[in-house]
């Protein structure tokens, strides 16, 4: 316990440090980018000189970038993310509004993809260079290489259009009444399609680290042991091949959380789902400066705490890396 307390507060120093380059990087690149909310606003309704004056100095916009990156880090000191530009409403409530949607979108994503490809990869690992490891090798390969916006767009087709077996978009029925085990199954039967699209090209990714993880294993001195001492073939699989090859995947994870969070922008604006990535979307459209960069810090934190708890599970996988990390 001690030690994963060191560990902890160890990562927690870097952490901090790498949300506050996040901060000032988003910062003076959106300040760098051409143009800014009045600009989006007065191009979609319309309006003179005098209007676009009287709307900076109301939002704040004619102040100098220093001023106003003083007055947003004293915001976020006490945990004051602004308000929408857009919006007009507190950016915390949007982000608390939309974050649930992307935290289920991903977390149903990652599952699918880090268990079933896992699985997956055992079934093509155990026997390397067999017809099953090879099928498997060439079509996570072929999966690999599908562009997901195209996956989800196949999807939407195949089977909300043609066959009409799952919602087109959202992520439940609006105004449906629905409550309980209800409305988990209808928000379920919303999310089949966006999370299979979002899943399905780390699956292809997982299955190949995997089987490669398996089949260097495999000509270990001690797997070599094993089988001399007549130990069956499913229990050495199971428990020393692939447990051993799974340390892998566990960093894989922390690191795919990052490129999994990019992916949801592309589903969720195919699926209409109401999270991050959709808001994103719409911050940008609005020129929202504000709005932005309470996304882009929710997304570096969410980030940051994956990749904690990935170090956490990795350091109880494999003791020696904990205690090296915690000591040094």
């Amino acid at each position: 316990m001690n030690r994963a307390v060191r560990l902890l507060r160890r990562r927690l120093a870097g952490s901090m440090f790498v949300l506050l380059i996040v901060i000032l990087g988003t910062f003076f690149l959106l300040e760098a980018a051409p143009g800014d909310a009045v600009d989006a606003y007065i191009g979609s309704i319309g309006g003179d000189a005098g209007l676009a004056e009287l709307l900076r100095q109301r939002w704040g916009l004619d102040q100098s970038t220093g001023t106003r990156l003083a007055a947003y880090l004293w915001a976020l000191l006490h945990l004051d993310l602004g308000q929408s530009v857009a919006l007009s409403r507190p950016i915390r409530d949007i982000l608390l509004e939309r974050l649930p949607n992307t935290l289920l979108l991903m977390g149903s994503a990652t599952a699918l993809s880090f268990f079933l490809g896992s699985a997956l990869g055992i079934v093509a690992g155990a026997r390397p260079g067999s017809f099953r490891d090879r099928f498997l090798s060439i079509g996570s390969l072929a999966l690999y290489a599908v562009p997901g916006f195209w996956l989800a767009l196949v999807l939407v087709i195949v089977f909300a259009v043609d066959l009409r077996w799952f919602p087109i978009a959202g992520i439940e029925t609006i105004a449906s009444g629905k409550t309980g085990l209800a409305r988990a199954a209808d928000i379920i039967h919303h999310l089949v399609l966006p999370v299979t699209a979002l899943g399905f090209i780390y699956l292809a990714l997982y299955l190949r680290m995997m089987r490669a993880g398996m089949a260097e294993v495999w000509r270990q001195d001690f797997v070599l042991a094993l089988r001399a001492r007549g130990i069956p073939r499913r229990r050495i699989v199971l428990a020393h091949v692939a447990r051993n090859a799974l340390l892998p995947l566990v960093t894989m994870l922390g690191l795919q959380s990052a490129q999994m969070l990019g992916g949801s922008v592309v589903i969720e604006s195919v699926f209409s789902v109401p999270g991050l990535g959709r808001l994103a979307q719409e911050a940008v459209t609005a020129r929202d400066t504000p709005l932005l960069l309470g996304i882009i810090l929710i997304s570096a934190v969410l980030v940051v705490v994956i990749n904690l708890m990935v170090d956490l599970a990795y350091a109880f996988l494999d003791p020696r890396v904990g205690a090296s990390e915690a000591s040094a």
